[in-house]
């Protein structure tokens, strides 16, 4: 991995990604006892940052081995972000979901075009499910974070970052990811130490969910002793990735660990204040800056706000349990 990769991610990106804006809000300054700026990936296609790094996987593939088609392991936004790149391609797209995977995501990739597989998570390897289906059908397997096109598209995310911080004259803050595997966390820290070397990049997980947090504490990779069971699905992995956790070991600075209700209360700040509808795990970043303040330094902080794929179920929930101040 290298600066170049995501750079050039980035070129093929132009005119297919968004560039989500960064947003703030006196009312969440605040709440937060600093300055507080959410990079809004939820605002991205397929409605979370994924979409950057699916078509920049797909995009990189020769133009032969693509038409055979991809496929992908997901419990939703890769998933989604895998299918729209393959459809505005046009090529198939086979993704293996777990059972538990939210409905609304389900639904969303099968209606991207996806030929949508279903296991059980506690019983089944969705990698040994992946790869066999790969080999059956002569599909290019695209993983979720440990791929290298795919964290390059995930840094484009950082490169943005970095230029809209400069248009408002922050070169110096903690950037806050919503981190599972770390393909968006390893692929911003990385476009960051290029461009904005002065910021920080910070993994955020869910409590019983902290194997980067604990990974970086030992330096060598740590697994959960449960694949699920969280609200904050979409961040839900074993372990870091083997290609994801040696940059963040290197370019990151200490994990934060953030309960569930925490992420129900982002959930209800960020609808109320930015207008922003978040899931669970892309609302984590925000809960660590307005709830767990004591853990970072400095006037501003940047979060990823990196999802927004929530059924309504939840939503209610997080609105009606935590009515936003």
């Amino acid at each position: 991995m290298n600066i170049e990769m995501i750079r050039a991610a980035a070129q093929r990106l132009e005119g297919q990604a968004r560039r989500t804006p960064l947003l703030n809000s006196a009312f969440v300054d605040e709440i937060a006892g600093r300055r507080v700026w959410v990079k809004a990936e939820a605002l991205q296609h397929t409605g979370s940052f994924k979409f950057r790094g699916g078509w920049s996987a797909v995009s990189a593939l020769a133009a032969e081995v693509r038409s055979a088609g991809v496929i992908a392991y997901s419990s939703g936004n890769h998933a989604q972000g895998v299918a729209l790149a393959a459809r505005l391609h046009g090529v198939p797209a086979v993704i293996v979901m777990p059972k538990d995977a939210p409905r609304l995501k389900v639904e969303n990739t099968r209606a991207l075009g996806a030929e949508v597989i279903l296991y059980d998570r506690d019983h089944e390897d969705r990698e040994a499910i992946g790869a066999a289906l790969a080999e059956a059908r002569g599909l290019s397997l695209i993983k979720p974070y440990d791929a290298p096109e795919v964290i390059a598209g995930q840094g484009t995310c950082g490169l943005e970052i970095a230029a809209q911080a400069a248009e408002v004259g922050i070169a110096k803050a903690d950037v806050l990811v919503c981190c599972g595997g770390g393909g968006l966390t390893s692929g911003v820290a990385l476009a960051l130490e290029q461009e904005a070397p002065d910021m920080r990049v910070r993994p955020v997980e869910p409590v019983d969910f902290d194997d980067v947090t604990r990974s970086l504490q030992s330096g060598r990779r740590e697994s959960n002793t449960r694949s699920g069971g969280s609200i904050c699905d979409a961040i839900v992995t074993r372990s870091p990735g083997e290609m994801t956790f040696p940059l963040m070991h290197e370019l990151c600075g200490p994990g934060i660990v953030v309960p569930e209700e925490d992420c129900l209360r982002a959930i209800s700040v960020a609808f109320s204040r930015f207008k922003l509808v978040l899931e669970p795990g892309g609302a984590i970043a925000l809960a660590a800056a307005l709830y767990h303040g004591e853990q970072l330094s400095g006037e501003h902080v940047i979060c990823i706000a990196s999802g927004g794929n929530i059924d309504a179920q939840m939503f209610t929930r997080a609105l009606e349990t935590y009515p936003s101040p």
